[in-house]
């Protein structure tokens, strides 16, 4: 995922087309680490360090599939390989419960 490289327009178009938000690449390191690239052309940006609304909706995709026992914790490191390093973490509640987002990007 480091070689993250795409045409910007193309993939705005696409995102669109689609009727997407925004993409996430993401990478399992364990059951409750996760590495995310976030590319974000329809915001106007090639890509989002952190993106909160995305880890939110991560935990719901990752409780819908039955992939995390609930209640978990799962940890989502992203912008390592944009130089802004960033932990967002996701509480992920049982059932219909909510799902909590924190996190930190450092600031240079």
């Amino acid at each position: 995922m480091a070689g993250l490289d795409y045409e910007f327009e193309r993939l705005k178009a696409l995102v669109l087309e689609l009727e997407l938000t925004t993409v996430d690449l993401v990478w399992r390191d364990r059951d409750d680490l996760y590495h995310v690239r976030n590319p974000f052309p329809v915001g106007g940006v090639y890509e989002d360090p952190a993106t909160g609304a995305a880890a939110a909706a991560f935990g719901g995709y990752l409780r819908a599939l039955g992939l995390v026992a609930t209640p978990a914790r799962v940890s989502v490191l992203q912008g390592q390989d944009m130089g802004r390093p960033s932990v967002i973490v996701v509480d992920i509640g049982p059932g219909g419960g909510g799902i909590t987002v924190t996190g930190a990007v450092p600031i240079a």
